[in-house]
């Protein structure tokens, strides 16, 4: 009798301890991403930027120009390969991070993110926060259980603490981004 009684409170322990182990999500994040280099160049959008032509200042204080392809395009002109994601839009003197490939001899822009308009305060159903120059976020909801504090561009995605977003779309009121566990809407509150 006492070993059934022994075994009953070892089994409910089991059955308590599986209950609370929390499972892990499987998902990159920032310190998995920053054991890679960073391919993302960075600088200002200089004043001979046009429709298909990125002329970017670095921060290295070099002047590099990107084309920008607004249309799939294979190294023999037929289509179906690159094509630039520009997102934010570009205007002399903001700040841009770019990445891109070179092809015989051309810098190709794969995609070009305009932090200045990232900059600003943004607001959906459960968050509001303020990405602020420097890599600091700053949330207006006290009650959040996981504010974003922090957040950089690396290797062409927008990191907010540990958690990785591709953007998908950024404008001048509306940002976009997306990850595995699905797309985030914001609106830029004024």
């Amino acid at each position: 009798m006492k070993n059934i009684g022994i075994f009953i409170v070892s089994a409910m322990l089991l059955v308590l301890a599986g209950c609370n182990a929390k499972k892990e999500k499987p998902q990159a994040d920032a310190s998995q991403q920053e054991l890679t280099a960073d391919s993302t160049v960075y600088g200002i959008c200089g004043d001979g930027t046009s429709m298909h032509s990125l002329e970017l200042v670095t921060d290295a204080g070099d002047t590099l120009t990107y084309t920008i392809l607004d249309a799939e395009y294979d190294e023999d002109g037929t289509g179906g390969g690159m094509v630039s994601h520009v997102e934010g839009g570009l205007m002399a003197g903001d700040k841009v991070a770019v990445t891109g490939q070179k092809v015989d001899g051309e810098l190709i822009a794969d995609r070009v993110i305009n932090v200045t308009s990232l900059l600003g305060h943004w607001t959906s159903l459960d968050k509001n926060f303020e990405i602020e120059e420097g890599g600091t976020v700053r949330s207006s909801v006290k009650a959040e259980t996981n504010p974003w504090t922090s957040w950089k561009i690396l290797n062409g995605q927008l990191l907010l603490n540990r958690d990785t977003f591709d953007i998908t779309s950024l404008g001048a009121d509306s940002l976009y981004i997306e990850n595995q566990r699905g797309i985030f809407t914001f609106k830029r509150q004024k």
